[in-house]
């Protein structure tokens, strides 16, 4: 299950998305708001949002995203949301839960009031990584099958504001240009192809980078924003261990090269056979003929020459006689 929050929406944005008749929603939990009617939820909200009009962003807005197949049933959705709600901190308070099955995977949309019943305002302040904190041990809870990663395909883009959406774009095009990639040099080119622009942030007057961000229209995201794998540092360590890899390859691709010329087949080691077969003779490229004989000589086998053989069997018979001129 993969935990999603969209900060800064308006009331009636939410409601009035999580409630069109395309998206098949079906509201399967609801507190403190009317639920025939979008535009009398947004009101509802909105009244409630007035008791403590300072806060800004009091429109919560998340999402929680079933794997593929899964499909609990209303009660156990709708339980799995109000403690996802509890374990975020968001309680005493209105909400609607939501239930879309438009796409592959069921998902929930939960749109809450981070104004409270008390007029007291809901801390919002790392909501984002609570929710999936949350999110995982009630995975594990109710046995449900993680999520591994993000996947641009199961987010509705829809229902995100332009300023998000963009954000989703730069980590999906990241995803898929970065393994093709040596350098920060080489993903900024390929990125700008796809109409992202790379900035840098530099340590004082000096050229070390400290920090990057990626830019898509008017919107601008730092690196860990669109992902904590897309820092400056994250970064540079994909690139390196790549670049590493690449040289690697390269390298033993070299050496392969450089091994062709050298024609080295598998010999008998027979003593009459001759030194002048040309199954014999060792060719390198690129090599003085003076070390190209000496390579041909060490490569050579030993002869076995028919005096060394008479020899040895000559020893051996002296031997054998001795031995039986003893026993008598």
């Amino acid at each position: 299950m993969i935990s999603k929050v969209f900060p800064g929406h308006s009331f009636y944005h939410a409601v009035h998305y999580v409630c069109k008749p395309e998206k098949k929603g079906e509201i399967i939990a609801v507190e403190g708001v009317r639920q025939h009617d979008y535009r009398l939820m947004a009101a509802d909200f909105q009244t409630q949002h007035q008791l403590r009009p300072s806060k800004k962003k009091a429109c919560f807005h998340g999402i929680l995203s079933f794997y593929p197949g899964e499909h609990p049933d209303n009660a156990t959705l709708a339980t799995i949301a109000q403690q996802y709600l509890q374990g975020i901190g968001i309680t005493n308070t209105q909400y609607v839960i939501v239930k879309h099955t438009d796409r592959a995977h069921v998902h929930l949309h939960i749109i809450a009031n981070m104004v409270n019943y008390d007029s007291k305002s809901i801390s919002d302040n790392w909501i984002a990584l609570r929710g999936k904190k949350v999110a995982q041990q009630l995975t594990k809870a109710y046995n449900l099958i993680p999520a591994t990663s993000k996947n641009l395909q199961k987010t509705n883009l829809e229902a995100l504001t332009e300023s998000e959406a963009n954000k989703y774009k730069i980590y999906e095009a990241i995803c898929n240009v970065l393994p093709g990639c040596r350098s920060l040099e080489e993903l900024e080119q390929k990125l700008l192809r796809l109409g992202i622009q790379t900035q840098y942030k530099y340590k004082g007057q000096t050229t070390e980078k400290q920090g990057i961000s990626f830019q898509i229209g008017k919107d601008c995201f730092k690196g860990s924003k669109v992902d904590r794998q897309f820092s400056l540092g994250n970064l540079q360590k994909t690139l390196d261990v790549q670049a590493r890899q690449t040289k690697s390859e390269e390298t033993k691709t070299q050496v392969y090269d450089d091994a062709q010329p050298l024609i080295l087949r598998k010999r008998k080691f027979l003593p009459d056979e001759s030194l002048n077969n040309s199954d014999e003779v060792v060719r390198v490229r690129g090599i003085d003929s003076s070390v190209h004989g000496i390579v041909n000589e060490l490569l050579r086998p030993e002869e076995r020459q028919e005096s060394d053989v008479g020899e040895f069997e000559w020893q051996l018979r002296k031997r054998k006689k001795k031995r039986n001129s003893k026993k008598r």
